[in-house]
């Protein structure tokens, strides 16, 4: 490198370091901030707010205006008072179809039949019920066994079973839903 040329490198860098020098001391100004051009959604959607807040304002003065609702005086939690209901006296001659009366004070277990099998064997056709318990156990039955000690399977058909009571004699009929 020649010593012009490292003069005029020197000279140069100098230049350079006095007129950043010289632009930091000169205060900034501020910019003016421009607005920019407002689509024509933006009018839209702020017109649009308007519009809800004068009716949720409306919407607030009629609530104010409406009446207070009554307290119920109904208690989900108690039982109504229910009178004795009358027992049907049995008939006299009662077809031999017809099961007979279920007392009313004997609570029924909730029972619901979801689904008949059937297997055929060297015997026959052998359904099989598929009955839900009140509490969700799942009883699968044949016809002759007994469920919840207190009903006996009489017959499994095709789309229902019928279970009888084995105190009152009472017959009770599950239909596949």
């Amino acid at each position: 490198m020649t010593r012009g040329r490292l003069a005029a490198l020197l000279l140069g860098a100098a230049l350079c370091g006095a007129w950043l020098a010289s632009a930091a001391g000169v205060p900034r100004q501020a910019r003016e901030a421009r607005a920019a051009p407002r689509e024509p959604q933006a009018a839209q959607f702020d017109a649009l707010a308007t519009d809800m807040q004068a009716q949720a304002g409306r919407l607030r003065d009629r609530l104010a205006q409406a009446p207070a609702p009554r307290p119920s005086m109904r208690n989900p939690f108690r039982f109504a008072e229910r009178s004795a209901s009358a027992v049907r006296a049995p008939r006299a001659k009662a077809p031999a179809w017809e099961p007979p009366l279920i007392v009313p004070g004997i609570r029924e277990p909730a029972l619901q039949l979801i689904g008949v099998a059937e297997t055929r064997t060297t015997d026959g056709l052998v359904r099989t019920a598929m009955i839900t318990g009140g509490h969700g156990e799942l009883m699968m039955v044949t016809s002759g066994q007994r469920i919840l000690g207190r009903y006996e399977v009489v017959a499994v058909g095709a789309d229902a079973v019928e279970l009888r009571d084995v105190d009152s004699g009472a017959v009770r009929r599950l239909i596949l839903q």
